[in-house]
This record gives structure tokens, sequence and C-alpha cells, in this order.
């Protein structure tokens, strides 16, 4: 008799054990802090297990003699009915290898994008065509057409130099702010800071990136910077890469995307390195030197910095005047100015 039950990988070190194996045998890279494991028992031996980290599916396993009985249906349903429970069973994702994606398409899952190692496949609604096709509603006349993507926590004059060179360059610049919530300023606030910062800017086109880009689902490395092994942020920034080339550059004729150099985050070096490998020249990639103020690159952490340390001045020098505005105004009350001179940055010889 088959026992289906919840594994407690941080408390049940002879259940994270035979977790751990039977993901090796498969394969798999056993990765831990996950929010919720289920596997299916039988006399004490574990046959299949899944785990689920937010609304993506992941770390599912089934032991190679038990693939015909239906196992993988049970754990997938097992962790749908446990995002049901936590109101988020109307929109899930699944990375599996190539090999398992046929039985993760006969349960009701769709292609994402795919690597030679990885597909990333998805079930429910808004889908990835649904968000294609809401880009395409705000598709911008124009050509050349390019791409920027920022995360803006909070927007720079580091992004504004990106988006400019973008700008001049190019009739139409698409402006991705991502969607990501575990930010010091929300989506929200993120996105209405950058539509402000290029209002007067001709053919700048803000758009949000929901969950196909830089996302807690295509590249959640990225929000854990340097916490993460090479070789997995490498994986999850060529999926990433994989979308945006194959499903939302065509869909608005992006023919460039500019991207800073970084000095600053290995995972982010990472990921401009996957976009080149991947995108072969299709879009082309441009790569810009980052803006730098006194010998030292302009990053939203460093404005991150000054707010806590109440230093209005840095504040002020860092960002465009409407967002420093606004920083201010919401989150420096009753602080007062740092002494010490403020200087704006410099632009570096693009060469």
């Amino acid at each position: 008799m088959n026992e289906l039950r919840r594994i407690w990988l941080e408390f049940d070190q002879e259940g994270r054990k035979a977790w751990s194996s039977l993901l090796r045998s498969a394969g798999l890279t056993p990765q831990l802090g996950l929010d919720y494991t289920v596997g299916v028992f039988r006399g004490g031996e574990l046959l299949a297990t899944g785990s689920l980290s937010g609304r993506i599916i992941k770390e599912v396993a089934v032991r190679s003699d038990e693939r015909q009985g239906g196992l993988l249906a049970t754990v997938v349903q097992a962790l749908f009915d446990r995002l049901s429970e936590e109101g988020r069973d109307d929109h899930a994702f699944v990375y599996t290898k190539p090999d398992t994606a046929p039985y993760f398409r006969s349960l009701g899952f769709h292609h994402v994008a795919s690597t030679p190692v990885v597909h990333l496949m998805e079930c429910g609604h808004p889908d990835l065509n649904d968000y294609l096709a809401s880009l395409g509603a705000k598709a911008h006349p124009g050509s050349p057409v390019a791409s920027v993507v920022v995360k803006a926590d909070p927007p720079t004059l580091g992004h504004l130099h990106l988006i400019d060179r973008a700008a001049k360059d190019n009739a139409v610049v698409y402006l991705f702010v991502l969607s990501a919530q575990d930010t010091t300023f929300n989506a929200q606030e993120r996105l209405g800071l950058v539509r402000g910062m290029v209002a007067d800017r001709t053919g700048v086109v803000v758009l949000s990136t929901s969950d196909y880009l830089v996302s807690a689902t295509t590249f959640p490395s990225y929000f854990l910077k340097d916490r993460v092994p090479s070789a997995v942020a490498a994986a999850q920034a060529s999926v990433d890469a994989c979308i945006f080339k194959d499903s939302i550059a065509p869909r608005l004729s992006i023919a460039r995307r500019y991207v800073g150099t970084e000095p600053l985050s290995p995972v982010t070096a990472i990921y401009n390195r996957e976009l080149k490998r991947i995108f072969q020249g299709h879009p082309e990639l441009i790569v810009l030197p980052r803006l730098e103020l006194n010998g030292r690159v302009v990053s939203a952490g460093t404005v991150r910095k000054a707010i806590d340390a109440g230093d209005k001045k840095a504040v002020r020098s860092l960002c465009p005047d409407s967002v420093a505005s606004y920083i201010i105004r919401t989150r420096m009350q009753g602080t007062r100015d740092q002494a010490g001179e403020s200087h704006r940055p410099t632009r570096r010889n693009h060469g």
C-alpha cells in the first residue's frame, strides 16, 4: 500500500537522506530552502517525491522501476492541492529534464522555454501567450527597436544613462521593469518611478515583466545573488535568455538589448554572459560601461545604503530628481542631509 505524506526536510533526517538519494539517482541535485515537499512511500521506502518553491514545482523524481505506476501524477496532484490550500492554484511552473517533459505534458503542462539540460513548463492562466498578447497590444511604431531590462530598486542615474544611450541609437526602446515583489521598493512603486523618470523620453515604452523575465520563476538565482552555485545560476540565466530571444523579442521586433557591465554581482555577470551566448547576435547584445561617481559605479544598492544612513545628499547625487524627491518624501522624513559635498556622476568613454 502506497502512502503519500509530507517530508519535513529540516527535521526528518532519515526522510531527507532518502529524498536526497532518490533525487541523485534521477540525476538531480538536491536543493534545500524549499517551501513544501511530499513523498510517496511503500513499506518505508521512498518511491517518488516533489517539492514547491513558491509556484514552482521542482525536485520531482520517481524511482526508475516505478515510472509506469502513475506516481508522478500522484505527486503533482498533491502539490497542486497544496497550492490550492494557499490560494495559488491558478498557475504553476515546473522545471524538468528533457526526458521527463512528456510526462508533464500529459498532465496539462506546456512549453515555456528549453535548453539542452532543462525545460521550463507551465500550467494554468494567465500564461506566456497571454503575456505576449499584452505586449503586442502595447507595440510602438518605429525602427530600430531596442530593449532595456531594469530592477530599479530604486531607479538611479545609472539606469537613466543606459536608457538614454539606447534611446539615442534607436527609434523605440522597450523598458522592462521587473515585477518582483521581494524588493525594497515594491513593483508598483518601481514601475511608477521609472515611468516618471522617462516621461519626457520619446519612444521609450515602459512594460512590466510578469513571470517571464528575470523573475523568481525564470531566474530565481538573480534574487539570491552570491548564495547559489554558478552552474545553477548559469542554467537559470540561459532559460531566461531563451524566453527573451524566442518569445519576447520577436513579438516586439526587438533587435538590440542594452545591459551595463557588472563589476559588483557575479550572478548578474553570469547573466550577461549567458545572454550573449544564447542570443548569438540575434538580438544584438550591447554592453555599456556602468556610470561612475568618484571612481565608483552608480548602483541601486548604494542608494539603499544612503537611505538607511539618512544621507539625502547622496540620494540626490545618485538618482534622477523625480526619484530622489519621492525617496526623501516617503523614506527619509525626519532625517538630515549628511555633511560633505555632493557630485553628479561622470560618464565613462564608451570607446
